[in-house]
């Protein structure tokens, strides 16, 4: 999805992209699990609260 798009998301609309029940816990899991992911390396974090994934 992130290729999809060349704005940053929040995780509120990575929740409603996979289909899942916009909850405070889901929100916060996956929000958890794409800071994993910028801590890897795989996405980056421009602002707080905003996901993208690196361009070459």
């Amino acid at each position: 999805m992130f290729a999809a798009t060349h704005t940053p998301l929040r995780a509120r609309a990575v929740c409603e992209a996979m289909d899942l029940e916009i909850t405070p816990s889901n929100v916060n899991n996956v929000r958890l699990k794409l800071k994993r992911l910028v801590d890897r390396g795989i996405l980056l974090e421009p602002e707080q609260g905003l996901f993208t994934q690196p361009r070459p």
